[in-house]
């Protein structure tokens, strides 16, 4: 009998000891990530968000760090998410401001969220833990054309 009571209380401490690895090692559903606004047009970008955070602005054909907070981003990426961009791409001197849903590019992990805006208002949103200079970030950084003003 007494060995039953040992084996029984051996068993509790260790799924109470197993429920508090799984407690502990949880990780929130979401990270806070940089905004970083990329420009590919001719155009200047007076200001730019993603879901409400951002607001930087850009010259053309240049390529910002992520220096704008913050927003939030789930850990994981998953199909069909979307986020909402804003921007404001004056014309003149006259704001010309924008706003869409676009789908976000696939990420393995979290890092900042960069806004590459292009000709005829396309707009592609990526994550990713390098900026947009470095080889191994998702887009080329913008090219001016050689024509271009």
């Amino acid at each position: 009998m007494k060995l039953i009571w040992v084996l029984l209380s051996a068993l509790s401490f260790s799924a109470c000891a197993g429920l508090d690895n799984e407690q502990t090692s949880t990780e929130p559903a979401t990270a806070s990530a940089q905004v970083g606004v990329v420009n590919h047009t001719g155009n200047y970008i007076y200001s730019a968000s993603v879901n409400g955070a951002g607001g930087g602005n850009t010259n053309a054909w240049r390529a910002g760090i992520a220096n704008i907070c913050c927003t939030s981003i789930p850990r994981v990426w998953y199909p069909g998410m979307k986020v909402r961009v804003r921007w404001d791409m004056p014309v003149g001197h006259t704001h010309n401001v924008k706003e869409k849903t676009v789908e976000v590019e696939k990420y393995e992990e979290t890092g900042s969220v960069y806004l590459h805006f292009f000709p005829n208002d396309e707009v592609r949103v990526v994550v990713s833990p390098v900026g947009p200079r470095n080889p191994k970030h998702p887009i080329p950084p913008p090219v001016k054309p050689a024509n271009a003003e």
